[in-house]
């Protein structure tokens, strides 16, 4: 059986690797592609006779399955309409607001729905690595991360650098809020205690890189991720939507995706 997908945000640089994606998943087609209202392409053909449109409940009427990497205004308004639609979906969004994370839990109760910082297969280890290199080294470590992305991304820290300072946080069984620590300037005087340190960098063309430190008396652990494509992210997005099509309504967490739970 053949499972329509929706891409949201079709034409952007993640869309591009997730309709590329689809293409080579037999149990997937692409049939429908959305763009933001404007976009001066809508209403072309992509991938052969799909439309590129700007209506999500239009565009979901011979969908399973949407795959999302867009931004959170779009991510809404298209999340919506598949829940009226009974479509499940796959999110890759970052930069979303606490109410917006809280509506797209408050759909989730209506349709399935993945909603991940980070699709690769790789990264998702490293969280899981990370969380259990905190809770056996112990408060004796200090917890850094530097992250460097693309001159061209909008958030900061990115989502990825957050979620594994999540998985730092839940390591110590600390909440990440409470001992984040984003920025150093000026007399700051000793680093506080349990703290967790995101650097952001941003620059060029960078996919992402990650890396996360654990530093000690006299001696360094760090675990690096490097992306060197999109491509890892876009096929984590397919194996999301193959796992995701069928199942309860509920907020899934990528981990259970990748049996790291």
């Amino acid at each position: 059986m053949t499972h329509g997908v929706l891409v949201v945000g079709a034409l952007g640089r993640m869309g591009a690797r997730v309709r590329a994606a689809v293409a080579q998943e037999p149990s997937l087609r692409l049939r429908a592609a959305i763009e933001a209202p404007g976009h001066p392409d809508i209403g072309s053909a992509i991938d052969g006779d799909v439309i590129l449109a700007d209506d999500a409940k239009a565009a979901l009427v011979d969908c399973t399955v949407a795959i999302d990497f867009s931004a959170p205004a779009a991510t809404l308004a298209a999340i919506r309409a598949a829940a009226d639609a009974g479509v499940a979906y796959v999110c890759g969004t970052t930069g979303c607001s606490d109410d917006e994370r809280s509506e797209i839990a408050e759909l989730a109760t209506r349709i399935p729905v993945v909603h991940a910082p980070n699709f690769s297969l790789a990264v998702n280890v490293l969280a899981w690595l990370s969380r259990e290199a905190a809770r056996r080294l112990g408060a004796g470590y200090d917890a850094e991360l530097v992250e460097l992305h693309h001159a061209a991304k909008r958030d900061a820290p990115s989502g990825t650098a957050l979620h594994l300072g999540e998985a730092v946080a839940a390591g110590r069984s600390q909440k990440l809020s409470d001992h984040l620590l984003l920025e150093r300037a000026g007399e700051i005087g000793p680093r506080p205690e349990g703290a967790i340190g995101i650097q952001t960098l941003r620059g060029g063309d960078s996919t992402g890189e990650h890396t996360v430190m654990f530093v000690g008396q006299g001696e360094r652990l760090e675990l690096t991720h490097r992306a060197l494509t999109r491509d890892h992210f876009a096929r984590g997005a397919v194996r999301a939507a193959l796992w995701l099509i069928g199942r309860e309504p509920g907020l899934y967490p990528i981990d259970r995706v990748f049996a790291l739970d």
